[in-house]
C-alpha cells in the first residue's frame, strides 16, 4: 500500500500543521529532536517534583498536624490526585481547540506556581493549623481537629495545583512527540524511545522530591519544601519559553469534542438511510487523511450525502455531511474506550502507595541507626525500581523483543499494559501477607518489624508502573488521531484520575460496610491485609477483562516515509497489529486516490 507524498524543500511534511514559531513550514535541520523536546520535558520534571513532593507525604500533614483520621486523609489525598488527573482532559480540550499546546503549557505551569506558593502560605502560616496534640491532652485526651476556616486555604491550593498539573501533562508529553516526524523512519525510531526517555526523566524528579523535598518538609519546614517546588517551576517556565524558536508547533484544529458529537448527531438523523454499495460513495472518501475501516460502521452513515445537498456550500457544511476523515477520526477515539476502562484498576493499586502503604511505614522501625527515615521518604523503592526498569525496558526488554518478534517496536503498546496489570496484582498479594505479619508482631510480641518489609509492594508497583505508565501514555497517544493527540493525552490521565477516585469509593464503602473495622488511623487495631487482598482479586478480574479487549484491539494504521529505487518519496502505510481482509482492501483503495 503505496503512495507517493510530497515533501516541502526544508524535510517537513507539507500539510500546513505543523509550523515554525513563525507559521512558516517547518526547518528540521533547525527545529525539533531531542533538543526540542528537552526544553519541554522541563516543565514536566517541575511539575512531577511538586506533584510528588506534595502527595508522597501530605498523608502524614494531614493526620499529624492536622488530626484528621487516616481514612479521611486517604480520601483528600486520592480526590486531589483524581483531580488533577481528571482536570488534563480540559487541558487537552483547551489546547486542541484553541490554545495549542505550546501556550497551554506555559499557561498551566504558571497556574501551578500559583498554586504551590499558596500551599507554602497554607503549611507555614501557625493560624491556619489546630494546636499540636500535647497542649489538650491532659485536659481533653484528644486532638483538636482542623477546621473548616483552615482547611479553606489549604483546599483552594491543592486544587489550583490540580488545574495546572492537569493542564501540563495532557500536554506536554504532545507537545514533545511533535518535536519528531512519525512520518520519517528516523524520527519515528526517536519518537518510540521519547515516552521511555520521557518517563525516564520525569522519574528524576520524583526520586528527588520523595528523598530531598520529603526530608526537607519533616525536618526543616512544609514552606521550605514547597517553596522550593514553586521556584523549580518558575525557572521551567522561563526556560520553556527561551527554547521558543526550536519548536515545531501544530496548529490548533478546532474543538475534536465537537466533531465527535456531530458525527455521532449526524449518524443518528440519517439511521434509516441505507449503507451505500461501496464507502468511495461516501463525502470525501478519496481525499480522506484516514483510510477508511469497517470498525463502528454505523457512523459510516454520518458521511452520507444527503438528496437535498446539491451546492457545493452544502456538501462542504459539516453540519449536514461528515467526512470520511472525521468519521474515523470518531471511530479512533470509540476504539479507545474499552482499553481505558480496564486502566483504571492499576491506578487504583497504585493509589495506595501513596495512602496507606505509607501509613504502614509510621507504624514500623524506620530507623538506620541513630537516623530515622521520613515515612513519605520510602516511596524512593518505588521510583528506584521504576528507573530501573524503565532502564531495562529500553536496554534489554525491547531489543529482545525486537529479536523474537522482527518488529521494530518490539514490545507492543499493550501488552506493556498488559505486563503492568498482573505486576500490580502481585504487589496487592504481597502487601497483604506483609501487613497481617506486621500486625501480628505489633499485637503479639509489642515490636515493630522493620520498615523495610514495604520494599517488595513498592518494588511490585513500580516495575508495573514502568511498564503501565509508558505502554498506556504510547497506546492513547499513538492511537488517537493527530488533532486529538492532546485530549487523549487527558483521556490517558482520566485513567489515573479515576483510579484514584475507585480508591476513594473504595475506602469509603468499606470503612462502612465493615463498619471502621478494617481501616482505622491505628493500624494495630485494623485489618488493611484484608482490604489488599480485595484489590488482589479486583485485579485478577480487571486483568481477564483487559485480555479480551486487547485481543480484539485492532492498531491504528501507520504511515512512514520512505524512498524508492528511483529516489521518490513514498508514503508507506501499515499497522503495528492485524487487520482483516475487508478493512486491507478498503485501506487499499483509500490508498490509491482517484
Amino acid at each position: 500500500m503505496v503512495l507517493v507524498a510530497r515533501h516541502d524543500s526544508k524535510g517537513g511534511a507539507n500539510d500546513g500543521t505543523v509550523v515554525d514559531f513563525r507559521g512558516n513550514p517547518v526547518d528540521k535541520k533547525k527545529t525539533g529532536g531531542w533538543l526540542a523536546a528537552g526544553l519541554i520535558l522541563g516543565t514536566e520534571l517541575s511539575e512531577r517534583i511538586c506533584v510528588m513532593g506534595i502527595s508522597m507525604n501530605l498523608v502524614t500533614y494531614l493526620v499529624g498536624d492536622l488530626h484528621i483520621s487516616s481514612a479521611k486523609s486517604a480520601t483528600i489525598v486520592t480526590n486531589f490526585m483524581g483531580t488533577l488527573n481528571l482536570l488534563g482532559l480540559l487541558g487537552g480540550f483547551l489546547a486542541d481547540a484553541k490554545l495549542g499546546r505550546y501556550s497551554a503549557v506555559g499557561i498551566f505551569g504558571m497556574i501551578t506556581a500559583v498554586g504551590v506558593i499558596l500551599l507554602t502560605a497554607a503549611t507555614s502560616i501557625p493560624s491556619m493549623r489546630p494546636p499540636p496534640c500535647d497542649s489538650y491532652r491532659h485536659q481533653q485526651h484528644q486532638c483538636i481537629e482542623v477546621n473548616g476556616r483552615q482547611l479553606a486555604m489549604l483546599y483552594a491550593a491543592l486544587y489550583t495545583i490540580a488545574l495546572g498539573g492537569g493542564g501540563i501533562k495532557s500536554n506536554v508529553s504532545g507537545f514533545g512527540s511533535d518535536q519528531f516526524d512519525n512520518s520519517d523512519p528516523k524520527e519515528e525510531k526517536a519518537m518510540i524511545f521519547f515516552f521511555n526517555r520521557f518517563y525516564f526523566a520525569i522519574s528524576f524528579g520524583s526520586l528527588f522530591a520523595v528523598t530531598v523535598l520529603v526530608y526537607i518538609q519533616d525536618n526543616v519546614g512544609r514552606g521550605w519544601g514547597y517553596g522550593f517546588s514553586a521556584a523549580a517551576m518558575i525557572i521551567a517556565v522561563a526556560v520553556l519559553l527561551c527554547g521558543t524558536p526550536r519548536y515545531r508547533y501544530r496548529k490548533p484544529q478546532g474543538s475534536p469534542l465537537t466533531v465527535i458529537w456531530r458525527v455521532i448527531l449526524l449518524a443518528w438523523k440519517k439511521r434509516g438511510h441505507p449503507h451505500p454499495s461501496h464507502p468511495s460513495l461516501l463525502n470525501e472518501y478519496q481525499s480522506a487523511k484516514a483510510p477508511h475501516t469497517q470498525k463502528f460502521k454505523c457512523l459510516d452513515k454520518a458521511a452520507i450525502l444527503d438528496e437535498y445537498a446539491v451546492t457545493t456550500e452544502e456538501k462542504n457544511d459539516p453540519w449536514i455531511v461528515s467526512t470520511v476523515t472525521q468519521v474515523e477520526e470518531v471511530k479512533l477515539v470509540l476504539k479507545l474506550i474499552p482499553i481505558w476502562s480496564t486502566c483504571i484498576l492499576f491506578w487504583t493499586v497504585y493509589s495506595q502507595m501513596t495512602t496507606f502503604t505509607i501509613e504502614q511505614a509510621t507504624f514500623m522501625n524506620r530507623k538506620i541507626g541513630s537516623f530515622v527515615i521520613p515515612s513519605g521518604s520510602f516511596s524512593v523503592f518505588l521510583i528506584i525500581t521504576i528507573l530501573l526498569f524503565t532502564s531495562l525496558n529500553e536496554k534489554f526488554f525491547v531489543p529482545l523483543a525486537q529479536k523474537l518478534t522482527h518488529k521494530e517496536q518490539g514490545i507492543t503498546s499493550l501488552q506493556r499494559i498488559g505486563i503492568g496489570l498482573v505486576l500490580s496484582s502481585a504487589a496487592m498479594v504481597a502487601a497483604a501477607v506483609i501487613e497481617k505479619q506486621r500486625r501480628a508482631t505489633a499485637v503479639q510480641q509489642s515490636s515493630k518489624i522493620s520498615a523495610f518489609w514495604l520494599v517488595p509492594q513498592f518494588f511490585l508497583v513500580g516495575a508495573g508502573e514502568a511498564f503501565a505508565y509508558v505502554g498506556q501514555l504510547e497506546f492513547f497517544i499513538r492511537e488517537a488521531p493527530e488533532r486529538m493527540k492532546s485530549m487523549s493525552t487527558g483521556l490517558f490521565l482520566s485513567t489515573i484520575s479515576m483510579g484514584f477516585f475507585v480508591s476513594s469509593l473504595l475506602v469509603s464503602i468499606v470503612d462502612k460496610v465493615t463498619r471502621k473495622r478494617w481501616l482505622r488511623s491505628n493500624l494495630n487495631k485494623g485489618k488493611l491485609d484484608r482490604f489488599y487482598w480485595l484489590l488482589a482479586m479486583l485485579g485478577l478480574l480487571n486483568f481477564l477483562v483487559f485480555l479480551a479487549f486487547a485481543m480484539r484491539h485492532q492498531y491504528k494504521v501507520q504511515q512512514h516515509i520512505s524512498t524508492n529505487e528511483n529516489g521518490e518519496k513514498e508514503l508507506k502505510t501499515f499497522n503495528d497489529g492485524t487487520v482483516d481482509k475487508m478493512e486491507e482492501k478498503t485501506i487499499t483503495k483509500a490508498m490509491e486516490g482517484p
